[in-house]
């Protein structure tokens, strides 16, 4: 994805070295790398330095000197990207599709959470813990994914814009041996983006 994103920069920042614009490196989403821009001189190829910190700017086609970005200038564009990725995760009673009294408020801030935002997509993936088969725990996670999903729609959620998947105990929140109860294993992790 960065690389696509790079490669569909590259054209503009090319135009921008021969007009002496200039390059900002904008800040990424909470707890994702910001990552970082070199900078080139455009006749001779030679690196002149790069940004690697978050809201720093630097003149393209000129001497290299990276500054604090105008924060007025990049409001705009900053205040039309869309929101964080929204994370909840909801609990089980041990080998059912109930939800844990803790859990059960979260469904509420879910559904708030997808009505915030203009074309979401919701993820909703199921989990157990390593009591019991394989092949029990993937058709107990994909029935907790899916519960939740008829929950979500029954409060409204359009259908269309969601998807229930399990994973059995493949992916364990809290590594353990095989047959061991484990409550934060038992789980749905829905994922709002």
């Amino acid at each position: 994805m960065k690389a696509v994103a790079l490669a569909a920069l590259l054209p503009l920042l090319a135009a921008c070295a021969t007009t002496g614009g200039s390059v900002t490196l904008l800040p990424g989403e909470p707890g994702v790398n910001t990552g970082a821009v070199a900078v080139f001189d455009p006749k001779s190829g030679a690196e002149t330095g790069s940004l690697t910190a978050a809201n720093t700017q630097t003149a393209l086609g000129g001497k290299f000197a990276a500054r604090p970005a105008d924060p007025k200038l990049y409001a705009a564009l900053t205040d039309a990207l869309p929101p964080p990725v929204a994370r909840f995760t909801l609990y089980f009673i041990e080998g059912t599709t109930r939800l844990t009294a803790e859990s059960e408020p979260e469904l509420k801030k879910v559904f708030a959470e997808v009505g915030r935002r203009a074309g979401a997509e919701v993820q909703i993936t199921g989990h157990t813990d390593t009591v019991g088969s394989e092949g029990d725990n993937d058709i107990l996670s994909l029935k907790r994914a899916r519960e939740i999903r008829e929950a979500l729609i029954a409060q409204g959620l359009n259908p269309t814009i969601s998807r229930a998947v399990g994973r059995g105990e493949r992916e364990l929140l809290a590594p353990t041996p095989d047959n061991t109860a484990e409550p934060r294993n038992r789980r749905v992790e829905i994922t709002v983006r």
